[in-house]
């Protein structure tokens, strides 16, 4: 793994392999069973200057999980660059006060601009219609977690992708850190002018996996195993894109019909959240909620192992681990929420 992680393209299969290990290392702390203070001292800098909930919170626990500290900015509105200040003099600044550093830009390329002028480990916690590894990185995760759950194997499985595949940066990232493992059939659904990029597609195949367009959800998915959907990025469209887009119709939305109709009792469902929940979004419906195949709150806990196993990995304390380890002292439910499964 190198110094910073600003893409999936910089990780090999061995290194996301590492990863996934050490995240399965760090189940126990990330749980809320055991405790380590393996960074303690160490100081986070979070900056996000894009609107975020998960991804901010879930860097913050997992730093702090691991024993370290944590200062957030959030939003143009307070920081120095609503002044002027170049990205170059934001990063020598924040690396004078912090050991790590995770970002989030609305301009694609931003976050790899700041790490260039830095020795500090940078993370790429989302860079506009860019890349977001890892989420990629907690999404595979998650995939293999409940691939062993049921028994599956990642070799052969049928993963679609559905939804914004044009401005989603998740599954940008998704995609490409498939490719690494062995064939799968990967089939995309998106709206028109939403498509997956063709430079990715092209990678994928050139990968030896079969990829497949299709332009609704009305299909036959019984031998599906993964279904990952993402929100349209509304954010992102140009004004025309909003003058012309009239929104999803039933055709995209993932609901509890599409999955008991046209799927199995095995196919998981993620979605890189938030999810759209307002009337004619036809995001992913809450009609799902408390249904087994629906993963995303699984999805998002894994975050914080995952998290956790790229500090580690990147601040060079990965096999320190089991060494700092010790029972935690407070209450801790069994289940966090109450539809859990």
């Amino acid at each position: 793994m190198s110094q910073h992680l600003l893409t999936v393209d910089s990780l090999q299969r061995e290194s996301v392999d590492h990863l996934l290990r050490v995240a399965a290392r760090m189940e126990p702390i990330a749980s809320r069973r055991q405790v380590t203070r393996v960074l303690e001292g160490a100081v986070l800098g979070n900056l996000f200057f894009e609107a975020s909930t998960r991804t901010r919170v879930s860097f913050n626990a997992a730093f702090c999980r691991l024993g370290g500290s944590v200062c957030d900015t959030t939003g143009f509105t307070f920081s120095s660059m609503a002044k002027g200040e170049s990205l170059y003099d934001t990063s020598r600044v924040m690396s004078g006060y912090c050991d790590a550093i995770v970002m989030r830009h609305p301009d694609q390329g931003s976050v790899a601009e700041f790490a260039a002028a830095t020795n500090v480990p940078v993370i790429n916690g989302g860079d506009g219609p860019g890349e977001h590894p890892s989420q990629a990185l907690l999404d595979l995760y998650t995939i293999d977690k409940e691939f062993q759950r049921l028994g599956k194997s990642l070799n052969g499985a049928h993963i679609l992708l559905t939804g914004d595949l044009k401005y989603g940066r998740t599954v940008h990232s998704l995609i490409k850190l498939l490719s690494l493992y062995d064939p799968l059939r990967i089939t995309l659904v998106s709206p028109p002018g939403l498509e997956m990029p063709t430079a990715l597609i092209d990678l994928v195949t050139s990968r030896g996996h079969r990829v497949e367009q299709r332009d609704s959800l009305a299909s036959d998915f019984s031998d599906l195993d993964v279904v990952y959907t993402t929100r349209i990025q509304k954010e992102r469209f140009t004004d025309e894109m909003n003058e012309s887009f009239q929104g999803l119709s039933d055709d995209f939305m993932v609901n509890r019909d599409f999955l008991d109709q046209r799927c199995s009792q095995s196919t998981i469902v993620m979605h890189p959240l938030p999810r759209d929940s307002r009337p004619g979004a036809n995001d992913l419906n809450v009609n799902l909620n408390g249904d087994p195949r629906l993963a995303i709150f699984r999805q998002t806990d894994n975050g914080i192992p995952m998290r956790m196993a790229i500090f580690a990995t990147l601040l060079k304390v990965d096999e320190l681990i089991e060494k700092d380890l010790r029972p935690v002292r407070w209450f801790v439910p069994g289940q966090v929420g109450t539809l859990d499964h």
